[in-house]
């Protein structure tokens, strides 16, 4: 009787182990990025800024990202489906975040016209209140580290997003003060990385950025977390 028993038990502890055990050559991904379509576009085709991250580490990255996702965002039910940047975070073993957003906030939430409120909501001009450092203290009290990327600038030819140097500029200044505050906290402005009239960082709309802008800019961040000790 005690035979039959223990054979009868073997297939439901093997079947226990399957479940709580990975499967053979699986590797969690301790890399979280979040945002908008800085981050979303090329991901396709495994080109975005998130993945190039991933190659250049040899370490897993999950990208959550969602092209048009705003910073403040109050529409439940798609904001749930990742529109609100801050939703796209979930609790995990997470290592580090990468992060970015505030760009659609400004362009289509206020035509980078008068949004004073707009950017104060988003962050303060010490860089410690609003949605931003909110989001980024959550992180840091989870124990992850946090990598916040700037956004390209237009090379000035012909771009829909021009007129928005000035917010994005600001916009920079203010997530730099909050990351100066935190030893785990980076900013990785890339304002500088279009030379003036080179239109090759960017795709054809001249809003979003070509394979070679994603290239440049996630070489950047890679370089972060290595130096950091990955």
């Amino acid at each position: 009787m005690f035979c039959l028993k223990g054979l009868w038990m073997k297939p439901i502890l093997l079947m226990i182990l399957l479940l709580v055990s990975p499967p053979v050559g699986a590797e969690q991904a301790r890399i979280l990025a979040i945002g908008d379509s800085f981050f979303a576009t090329h991901s396709r085709s495994d080109r975005s800024i998130p993945d190039v991250v991933e190659h250049e580490l040899s370490q897993r990255v999950s990208n959550r990202s969602v092209m048009g996702a705003r910073m403040i965002y109050n529409l439940p039910l798609t904001g749930a489906m990742g529109f609100n940047i801050s939703r796209q975070y979930r609790g995990g073993p997470w290592k580090w975040v990468i992060m970015n957003g505030g760009g659609n906030d400004l362009w289509l939430g206020c035509n980078c016209s008068r949004c004073d409120r707009k950017m104060q909501k988003m962050i303060s001009k010490d860089g410690t209140r609003g949605e931003i450092p909110a989001l980024v203290s959550k992180m840091r009290r989870a124990g992850a580290r946090v990598i916040y990327v700037g956004y390209l600038r237009s090379p000035g030819r012909g771009s829909p997003i021009e007129h928005c140097r000035d917010e994005g500029n600001e916009l920079d200044a203010r997530v730099s003060q909050m990351a100066a505050r935190d030893a785990g906290v980076w900013f990785v402005p890339m304002a500088d990385l279009v030379p003036a009239g080179d239109r090759s960082f960017h795709a054809a709309d001249m809003i979003h950025p070509s394979t070679k802008g994603t290239a440049a800019a996630g070489k950047r961040v890679a370089r972060i977390i290595a130096e950091a000790g990955g």
